[in-house]
């Protein structure tokens, strides 16, 4: 059993901050890409920010210069630092991990079940 526990979001206001974290536990062999997603009311799911196991990272056009997103491997853990947030990144933001959970098996996708960022102007 794996899971994912996000924790962060909340309420802030337009330019504000905030980190989201999230945790991978249960039987988990190693992690590969670690990442964030969130999804607007009626909109798609889209990508905020990916990180693999050796710290290479990505962002959506949408958040670069003003996400960061950080891991650390020993403790299955991600990051995201969002600052100068504005109301369009008001969302339910998804943890996502590809995740190995024996020697010989092959990875497996697993999300977290949301944690909500409302950013009011």
């Amino acid at each position: 059993q794996v899971q994912l526990v996000e924790s962060g979001g909340g309420l802030v206001q337009a330019g504000g901050s905030l980190r989201l974290s999230c945790a991978a536990s249960g039987s988990i062999f190693s992690i590969n890409d670690m990442g964030w997603y969130r999804q607007a009311p009626g909109k798609q799911r889209e990508l905020v920010a990916t990180i693999s196991r050796g710290g290479t990272t990505t962002y959506a056009d949408s958040v670069k210069g003003r996400a960061t997103i950080s891991r650390v491997n020993a403790r299955n853990t991600v990051y995201l630092q969002m600052n100068s947030l504005k109301p369009e990144d008001t969302a339910v933001y998804y943890c996502h991990a590809h995740i190995v959970r024996t020697l010989i098996s092959d990875g497996v996708d697993y999300w977290g079940k949301g944690t909500l960022v409302t950013v009011s102007s």
